[in-house]
């Protein structure tokens, strides 16, 4: 979007929002001081339920793009946060770190993008871009810290929004392009739980021989599964219950058990070269490295809030690793995207209107998803 210089104090009103001049008219410093007013949902305080507002966005800055969201993901981590799970929010915080939309406006010195590329935002905005993890590709791991998209802080101090908004702007070092191959809405949740199963996945080197186990089928877990029979592995869905093994055995598991019956333990022990937990809740961490072959990996994505106890002779035994895994960087993220277009595989989501937010958290709690919300952000 374009806008000419305005004059001192005046306010002017586009499709963006509200853009409010606060220095002296008619140079580009001026419209880099200009802040952008947009419609969110955000949590005013912890365990408080999400509510219309607005929120700022900087001016598109040299190298920042402005994205018009037309998807957001609702995550679990979104629940976690907006309502302290995880530590001390800052509130009011609009969450969402599955951005799919549109640019509308690019700076002087974007050289990736241009106005009207389909593009994506993941769990990170920034980060120090210095340190080798960053130098590495690994931003998600910046030494510094990363900026998150949202419940964080950037470089200048003040608090980060996310996608449950109508724009948002992003430096282009940190935005990834969505292939023609995906549809936005299917592609949204691509940006978290995705890369989030991707990278351990690729890490772990999942593919023909392996045999690969992912602990729960809900929004991560299915597109565990997905991205793990896509690359060639045997793959196992471990789930308390038989309830979803149509859906597990449909979206490419070869093999579902329920983990309430104990001889699931007996049958499949020391069967896996690579487990994934997907879940959020605390596990019985001995039982499941049971189920490990010697020097095999059982990789956590899920974050409980609870500590957990292990026995260290689980994986002393059999060479055996327990490991934990963050997102990827943003060039693996774009290699997850590109991987998932040419295997046509998106999401399985369920599109609602913003004004059910807080149904949605709600249903989320009582895995009552099948297996991932998205939110149209034109109802915000």
């Amino acid at each position: 979007m374009s806008l000419s210089p305005p004059v001192v104090g005046t306010v002017v009103v586009g499709r963006v929002g509200v853009w409010v001049a606060s220095r002296s008219a008619g140079s580009l410093e001026d419209m880099t001081q200009q802040i952008t007013t947009v419609s969110a949902y955000a949590a005013p305080a912890p365990e408080a339920p999400l509510e219309r507002t607005t929120v700022p966005r900087r001016a598109v800055g040299e190298t920042d793009v402005l994205i018009d969201i037309k998807y957001a993901g609702i995550c679990h981590s979104d629940i976690h946060q907006a309502r302290d799970g995880w530590g001390k929010g800052i509130y009011p915080m609009v969450p969402g770190h599955e951005i799919a939309g549109v640019v509308t406006e690019v700076g002087a010195g974007v050289t990736k993008f241009a106005v009207g590329d389909r593009v994506g935002v993941g769990c990170m905005v920034d980060s120090c871009r210095e340190c080798e993890n960053c130098v590495a590709g690994l931003e998600q791991y910046c030494l510094k810290g990363n900026v998150p998209t949202y419940n964080g802080r950037g470089k200048d101090g003040e608090p980060t929004y996310g996608g449950y908004s109508t724009h948002i702007v992003v430096d282009e070092a940190f935005t990834v392009r969505i292939p023609d191959g995906l549809s936005l809405d299917v592609a949204a949740p691509l940006l978290c739980a995705g890369i989030t199963t991707y990278s351990p996945l690729a890490h772990w080197n999942a593919g023909p021989g392996k045999k690969v186990a992912i602990v729960g089928l809900g929004g991560l877990g299915h597109m565990a599964v997905k991205i793990a029979h896509a690359m060639g592995a045997e793959v196992t869905v471990l789930s308390q219950t038989l309830r979803k093994k149509a859906d597990g055995l449909q979206l490419g598991a070869d093999h579902y058990y329920a983990t309430s019956d104990e001889a699931t333990f007996e049958a499949l022990a020391g069967s896996f070269d690579l487990i994934v937990s997907t879940v959020s809740a605390p596990l019985p961490l001995d039982k499941y490295l049971g189920l490990l072959r010697t020097d095999g990996a059982f990789v956590n994505v899920g974050a409980p809030e609870e500590p957990v106890s292990l026995n260290l002779f689980s994986v002393i035994g059999g060479r055996k690793t327990l490991a934990g895994s963050g997102i990827g960087g943003i060039r693996e993220t774009q290699e997850m995207l590109d991987f998932c277009a040419e295997h046509g595989l998106g999401a399985e989501i369920e599109l609602i209107d913003a004004d059910r937010i807080n149904e949605a958290y709600e249903r989320v709690l009582a895995s009552d998803v099948r297996y991932r919300f998205v939110i149209d952000t034109s109802t915000i």
